[in-house]
This record gives structure tokens, C-alpha cells and sequence, in this order.
């Protein structure tokens, strides 16, 4: 089972859930929702449009450059199924969530902070 992301608006997209749209050349684009897939369908940016992900981190308003991102990245590489290996990723991935949402709150207390001084 396989959590992907939206194509437009960069949330979660689940197993059943959403559209596929697969262009000629055999690309796939992923939609959470219609909303995402007829924004798309209407060749609006993403960057434009206020309530997706984009919009928030070209604006500023998210983090937008971090190391933790790298994890995130998606990897078709297969590895062999191994228990201990297993409980480290586990471990692993909430140690990254964490620093990652510590980041995320110091970004935000820091933007706040710039916004109260003007």
C-alpha cells in the first residue's frame, strides 16, 4: 500500500481514493480530489492558486528548503524484507517526522515574530 501525492495540490492521495489521469505520452498524474483534477484540467498553476502546497512555499509561508525533504523522495529500488531493518526504518522515520516538525514550528515562531515587529 503505497500513499501518493497529489499532483496539484501535494496532499495525501490513498489507495481508492482520487483520479488518475494518464497522458498520451504515459504519465501519470495523481489527484486527490475533482477539485485538484479540474484546476488541472483548466491549466491553472499551482503556484498561483492559494490553497495548495506550491502557493504556500513560494510565497514564504512553508518551509520550503529542508534536508528532511530528501526522505520523502520516492525510491523503486526493492529491498529484501528484513525485521530488524524493519524496526529501524520505523524508528528512523519518527525521528525524522519529529526534527521536521520542530523545524516546522521554529519557521513559523520566527515568521510570526517578523510579522509582529512590522
Amino acid at each position: 500500500m503505497r500513499i501518493e501525492k497529489c499532483y496539484f495540490c501535494s496532499s495525501p492521495c490513498y489507495p481508492g481514493h482520487g483520479i488518475v489521469f494518464v497522458r498520451n505520452d504515459s504519465k501519470s498524474f495523481r489527484f486527490c480530489r475533482s477539485k485538484c483534477h479540474r484546476n488541472f484540467n483548466k491549466k491553472r498553476n499551482p503556484r498561483k492558486v492559494a490553497w495548495t502546497k506550491a502557493y504556500r512555499r513560494t510565497r514564504g509561508k512553508e518551509l520550503a528548503v529542508d534536508s528532511a525533504f530528501e526522505f520523502e523522495k520516492r525510491r523503486n529500488r526493492p529491498v529484501k524484507y528484513d525485521r530488524n531493518l524493519m524496526g529501524k526504518t520505523i524508528m528512523a522515520m519518527q525521528r525524522v517526522q519529529s526534527i521536521k516538525e520542530r523545524r516546522e514550528e521554529r519557521f513559523h515562531a520566527n515568521r510570526m515574530q517578523d510579522a509582529k515587529a512590522e
